[in-house]
């Protein structure tokens, strides 16, 4: 049972802290306003609205009767209820009218109707408490007359009501106007501080950073902040050393090759500079494995213009351009554009062509790439993205690699908060659908 609203109220409640907050801090002043307001509705203004118009009708009756009595000292009469009570009389000779004037969800017009039936019967009288501004009509039937009666409100009704509400409901919505403002300023750098983990989580650099708000989000932002940077300061440790490591090769691969070009026997020389070429392609992985950690900021790209620009790059004319959808997303430049080619380029190595098409969501955006080569089983799709995982060993190291192509590009599409799927193409080769925010 406890479960089953548990969850319910998690359904219906708000989902962001701020207005979780304000529930908190809203919820009881109105309650408290409410009950108030029912109690003083229920036990104070609807007794006092009630011997209000009790007494109202009572002199109604008295009125009646003396008139029915004394005929002859009408002027008197009127003049002094007038002069006295501001009561407006008349004696009309007319029936009552037809259509009714009181309104049926009005308390006022609900307490009047109960005293006047109770006191002259069906039919015999008639009132309007929307017709004047500060007077009820009310025309009261007696023998073959009608007398007609122009009472001032405040003998209905109690005029304070509304001064009431207003005194009950003003402070409530002052209190929760400043409640609002106190828990915008609260709530804000929590926001910031959700932003900055967002960006940090996409790989970017998160160098404008600053904790406030209270203590506690001081102290866990400050924490965030020396975690992101510990993060980036190993990530660029790694990367630096993986870098110097590949260069410090290059030297003595250099020196080998010169010596290489020096040895008479040209067919050791030959298949031994065809190993130093493996070697120094492999380096070449190695050099991009690490330029995936690289510092670059994050700018606004256009991604149907970035495939335009590869496929300038290339030069390819087996790189065919779909339908592409014009498409602004956050991003770092040099990174895609080195993730999309390296896919690209696998497909134009293992196949003849290559199909890229864009597509867009509600705040995402799709790329399919496609390729008509001989694609891979479903069971080596993990494996793939694995650093230095070669599918075929047979293969030659020079048209496979070392095996980082696909783990940068994974590598950077994580990094941008994106997700990368192998599948089955269309043209019976790899497809590579690739998804980022956008």
């Amino acid at each position: 049972m406890f479960s089953g609203l548990n969850k319910f109220l998690k359904i219906i409640l708000p989902k962001r802290l701020f207005y979780r907050a304000l529930i908190i801090v809203a919820a009881p002043t109105i309650i408290l306003q409410l009950i108030i307001t029912i109690v003083f509705y229920d036990s104070i203004w609807i007794k006092a609205n009630k011997n209000t118009t009790r007494s109202l009708v009572a002199q109604l009756k008295t009125i009646e009767e003396v008139y029915q009595n004394d005929k002859k000292n009408l002027d008197f009469f009127t003049d002094s209820y007038k002069n006295n009570f501001n009561f407006e009389i008349g004696i009309i000779q007319e029936k009552l009218p037809n259509i009714s004037g009181e309104r049926k969800f009005s308390p006022m017009d609900r307490s009047l109707r109960r005293e006047l039936k109770s006191t002259f019967g069906n039919n015999n009288y008639w009132f309007s408490t929307s017709k004047f501004k500060n007077a009820v009509e009310i025309k009261i039937k007696s023998e073959n007359e009608v007398i007609e009666f122009l009472v001032p409100k405040e003998m209905v009704s109690a005029s304070s009501v509304r001064l009431f509400v207003l005194w009950t409901t003003l402070p409530s919505l002052i209190l929760v106007l400043i409640a609002l403002v106190f828990l915008k300023n609260q709530t804000r750098p929590l926001v910031r501080l959700a932003k900055a983990a967002e960006r940090f989580g996409k790989g970017d650099y998160v160098n404008d950073f600053r904790p406030s708000g209270a203590a506690e989000i001081r102290k866990a932002a400050y924490e965030f902040d020396r975690m992101a940077k510990r993060i980036n300061r190993h990530l660029n440790q790694r990367s630096e050393m993986l870098s110097g490591i590949s260069h410090d090769l290059r030297t003595p691969l250099t020196r080998l090759k010169l010596q290489l070009a020096m040895i008479k026997e040209k067919d050791v020389s030959k298949n031994m500079s065809k190993d130093i070429d493996e070697m120094e392609g492999m380096l070449n992985d190695y050099l991009q494995f690490a330029k995936t950690q690289a510092k670059e900021n994050t700018s606004t790209i256009n991604l149907s213009n970035l495939f335009i620009e590869i496929k300038k790059d290339l030069k390819s004319e087996n790189l065919n351009l779909m339908n592409s959808e014009e498409t602004i997303l956050k991003g770092r430049v040099s990174s895609l554009k080195r993730c999309f080619e390296n896919v690209i380029n696998n497909g134009l190595t293992y196949g003849k062509k290559v199909y890229v098409s864009l597509h867009k969501s509600s705040n995402r955006v799709i790329v399919n790439i496609e390729d008509d080569g001989p694609g891979i089983s479903e069971d080596q799709y993990k494996n793939v993205f694995k650093p230095f995982f070669r599918l075929d060993k047979s293969r030659s190291l020079n048209k496979s690699g070392v095996g980082l192509g696909l783990a940068i590009v994974e590598d950077i599409i994580n990094s941008h908060g994106g997700n990368i799927q192998l599948g089955k193409s269309q043209y019976k080769g790899l497809q590579v659908k690739i998804s980022l925010p956008f």
